[in-house]
């Protein structure tokens, strides 16, 4: 019986068959896009992919607190109380390398991502996206490729030994690194340099030279993507959308290597035709991030203006306002990304695509901002037609009788709806 790592690890395979095969990648550690996702996946039967990244989660905790091992555990409870089956549950962890710590030498930093990559592989996370593209303190921001590649290779024997001391299922990898701006861009979008397949066929050929120099030839045949920039991106209110046309290079490429497919970040927002064309070009694996909690944030303040009319609190902040008073208070996540007069910076604030704001709801004061709007609304049915006005896009289902009107599972629905795009997209 195939395991999900396994049939991950099938994605190349299928793709040359010329199946429609791909899977969602959701990057979050929200717990209700979390609840969600595995929700979702339980509904559809589908395996379920949760990535982490390097600034979030790491051995020393990252931006979230959690090491891998407590990601791991935060991901596994949800799970449990959900119903969803822990061998239809994978774990990945993306962009894996120096990058947290490229203020030091690059020995420093390298030393640190080795210990993440181990505490990742030591926790069982099946895919590891190997990201040593940045240069370290008085390095060049941007390194040759076999220096690339050499450090991707130090990482992988890492993850190896580990996974080897404890007994564990080998993952598999993802190599490369021309991906967006992560978070997506800042600025309005002209055009995007769509990566050359000359340089995905020297990025293999550097990443298999280093790995077979260290000896790890079967751990290279485990590597089933390359990341590339496929013509994807958004920005604070632009989105450029896939165009098939443009990465015929690309789709080519694939056609000639078989045992290969591409992983696409910043997916988010792309219509749900374009996902499709994406994965049936190859694009197989689909990051998505930010739409997940741009989406969770747009229920969030429908139900403020709901519960300002059902239940008024005028002591009390709306939802909106007590975030603005956070941010305003600790700007170190929106003041370097947003830009303009005072008015544009406050709806790139709130509204942005890049979800600026969503590093905030982790917040002591933006939980109890939350928690006092779910207070207010209860369990009790919030009527149709403020749905309507409010959370236009969950009304049908509402109206319909297919979804129950409860704060909640209003703020649940939103993200499915983004859920429910991934998966017409990857579905065969």
């Amino acid at each position: 019986m195939s395991t999900a790592a396994d049939r991950l690890r099938a994605l190349p395979a299928r793709h040359a068959a010329g199946e429609h095969a791909g899977i969602a990648s959701i990057c979050s550690a929200h717990p209700l896009v979390i609840e969600a996702t595995l929700r979702h996946g339980l509904k559809t039967g589908r395996d379920v992919l949760i990535e982490a990244t390097c600034n979030q989660v790491n051995q020393d905790g990252g931006y979230t607190g959690m090491t891998p091992a407590d990601f791991r555990r935060f991901i596994e409870r949800i799970a449990a109380t959900v119903g969803f089956p822990p061998e239809r549950l994978i774990l990945g962890g993306d962009h894996l390398g120096p990058n947290p710590w490229k203020h030091l030498s690059a020995a420093q930093a390298m030393a640190k991502a080795e210990a993440m990559i181990e505490a990742y592989a030591a926790a069982g996370f099946a895919k590891l996206h190997l990201d040593a593209s940045m240069g370290c303190a008085g390095e060049l921001p941007a390194l040759a490729d076999e220096i690339v590649a050499e450090r991707a290779a130090q990482l992988a024997a890492r993850a190896e030994a580990a996974v080897r001391s404890g007994g564990l299922v080998p993952p598999v990898y993802v190599i490369g690194t021309e991906v967006p701006v992560p978070g997506g861009a800042t600025h309005a979008l002209d055009h995007l340099e769509i990566t050359d397949p000359a340089a995905v066929r020297r990025t293999i050929e550097v990443h298999e030279m280093a790995f077979r120099a260290l000896g790890l030839e079967e751990a290279f045949s485990r590597a089933i993507a390359v990341v590339v920039q496929p013509g994807v991106e958004f920005g604070h209110s632009d989105i450029v959308v896939y165009q098939p046309s443009k990465a015929e290079g690309l789709t080519q490429f694939l056609r000639d290597q078989p045992r290969w497919v591409f992983e696409a970040h910043s997916t988010d927002y792309q219509p749900g035709s374009a996902l499709r064309s994406l994965v049936g070009d190859g694009f197989a694996i689909l990051k998505v991030g930010p739409w997940a909690t741009f989406a969770l944030r747009e229920a969030l303040y429908g139900l403020s203006a709901i519960a300002d009319i059902l239940h008024p609190a005028p002591s009390e902040p709306s939802l909106p306002d007590a975030m603005e008073a956070l941010m305003q208070e600790e700007p170190g996540n929106w003041r370097n990304y947003c830009h303009g007069s005072a008015e544009e910076q406050h709806i790139q604030r709130h509204f942005s695509y890049s979800d600026r704001i969503r590093y905030y709801w982790p917040d002591g004061q933006a939980q109890e901002a939350v928690e006092r709007l779910m207070r207010r609304l209860g369990d009790r049915p919030i009527p149709v037609p403020l749905v309507g006005q409010h959370l236009g896009k969950l009304h049908a289902a509402v109206a319909s009788g297919a979804l129950e009107p409860t704060a909640r599972e209003l703020l649940l629905a939103s993200v499915t709806a983004v859920l429910d795009i991934y998966d017409a997209a990857t579905r065969p």
